[in-house]
């Protein structure tokens, strides 16, 4: 059986690790000083272990990009997956400004509030520029970083410059239309044998929850995600695992040799025969370097 409050073509799923991880998404009230009322917050949590591994989502998505490599990570240790504010399953409520300040603050309190011990903080894509974000806020919570593929050198989303109406909506339309969808997928993936009627209905799936198009508006309205100065990365102090595919057509491979080069306490492992999403194309692999990364000294 799957959670009521996911949207019903979640039947429609058929990849056994789809299905299994969409039937585990559980919610939360989590209160926030962001608005008066508690936001109902998706995630996923498995497995058991010392240090817990928090995993964060890229733009557009939901915690179901993690249907590969959650529960390979859960098997040998505790692992979390959220739906980050404004993305997702997560309720996003009228009265909130979606912006990265707002996501850094509830996912402090879904911390607080569910995990409250430091945490192996992994962030894929713009889920990587919310974890860096996420640790100069919080450093306390933060024991390791692992950044995939990581958004975080370069500014905010072009989008941004056609978010007034109307073409703010029909820029949202535009994202949510299935053949642009499949378009970035097949770009996303190195090997386009995985852009999978079921990897598309993962992709799409939250795209029907209530305001998804006001929420993507003023996230990207708000700027998003700005470049972080290398002057800035060098104060990351905690140990930092960089993986990286190594044909990423998104971003390209020029930012993990720059992310190497300005964290000082950092390694970087290319992720072989993969493209932008090394966790959904080679989670056995990704998975092993995140729990080897785990037991460094």
């Amino acid at each position: 059986m799957f959670p009521s409050f996911l949207p019903t073509t979640v039947g429609q799923l058929t990849e056994p690790a789809s299905i299994a991880l969409a039937q585990n998404i559980q919610t939360q009230a989590i209160a926030t000083p962001l608005t008066t009322q508690p936001i109902t917050t998706t995630y996923v949590h498995q497995g058991s272990g010392e240090i817990p591994i928090l995993l964060i989502h890229g733009f557009d998505s939901s915690i179901l990009e993690f249907r590969r490599l959650l529960p390979l990570l859960a098997a040998d240790n505790e692992t979390w997956a959220v739906d980050l504010l404004g993305f997702g399953f997560t309720h996003r409520l009228a009265e909130i400004k979606f912006s990265p300040i707002a996501i850094k603050t509830h996912l402090y309190y879904f911390w607080k509030t569910l995990i409250n011990q430091p945490v192996i903080l992994v962030g894929v894509s713009m889920g990587g520029a919310a974890a860096i974000d996420f640790t100069f806020a919080y450093p306390e919570v933060v024991k390791k970083l692992v950044l995939i593929n990581s958004a975080g050198l370069k500014e905010g989303s072009p989008l941004s410059r056609l978010m007034f109406p109307p073409l703010d909506y029909l820029a949202t339309q535009f994202l949510r239309n299935p053949q642009v969808r499949d378009r970035i997928s097949r770009v996303a993936y190195k090997n386009p044998s995985l852009v999978s009627v079921d990897a598309l209905d993962c992709g799409a799936l939250h795209l029907q929850m209530p305001s998804w198009h006001q929420a993507l508006i003023a996230f990207t309205k708000s700027g998003g995600y700005s470049a972080f100065r290398f002057k800035k990365l060098s104060e990351i102090v905690q140990p930092t695992l960089i993986l990286w595919g190594d044909t990423d057509k998104i971003l390209g491979t020029e930012d993990a040799k720059r992310f190497k080069r300005a964290i000082l306490n950092s390694q970087l492992i290319w992720i072989q025969d993969c493209g932008h999403l090394p966790h959904l194309e080679q989670p056995q692999i990704t998975a092993q370097h995140i729990l080897d990364f785990r037991d460094d000294l």
